[in-house]
């Protein structure tokens, strides 16, 4: 199995593999990478900051149902196309999280009242080049989890293309 090892921001121990499941067949949570006519869907947390929508894996709930909703709950994104990308395992001093990665292509962008725990969707052109230094980013944007992700939805898609 290949994996990648390297530490959070805070210094927690992560392991990432493209590989179905090796941490876990039931995920705790998840964490989608998504794209909206050629922009970057992001969430807007008022905590953490700029963020791809994710959260919990509801109990009984399939991974991908959870991804589709929480795009739904945090942006308003109806997700088109869902495609798993990989999971990693983040071993904290309290407890470990297990995360399924996708990417989304969301199709229709719908304003709402409500975005549960987020104040909505934020749009971006490009992603900054050096996350680590951009204080109005999420800490979950800025270990290795992100840019290894994004090389391999780029291999995919080039892959898709031949």
């Amino acid at each position: 199995m290949n994996v990648h090892t390297f530490k959070d921001y805070y210094a927690n121990q992560v392991r990432l593999s493209f590989m179905r499941d090796p941490f876990s067949a039931v995920p705790g949570h998840v964490w989608v990478i998504c794209r909206y006519q050629g922009r970057w869907l992001l969430t807007v947390h008022p905590r953490r900051g700029l963020e791809f929508p994710g959260g919990k894996v509801e109990r009984n709930e399939p991974a991908e149902a959870a991804a589709v909703r929480e795009v739904w709950e945090e942006t308003g994104g109806k997700v088109a196309e869902l495609l798993y990308i990989g999971q990693y395992e983040v071993r904290g001093r309290a407890d470990t999280v297990v995360k399924n990665v996708y990417f989304a292509e969301v199709d229709v962008l719908v304003e709402k009242n409500d975005y549960m725990e987020t104040e909505g969707p934020l749009l971006l052109d490009e992603l900054p080049k050096v996350l680590q230094k951009q204080k109005n980013y999420s800490f979950i944007m800025k270990d290795e989890v992100l840019p290894l992700s994004l090389k391999e939805i780029r291999k995919r898609q080039q892959k898709k293309r031949k």
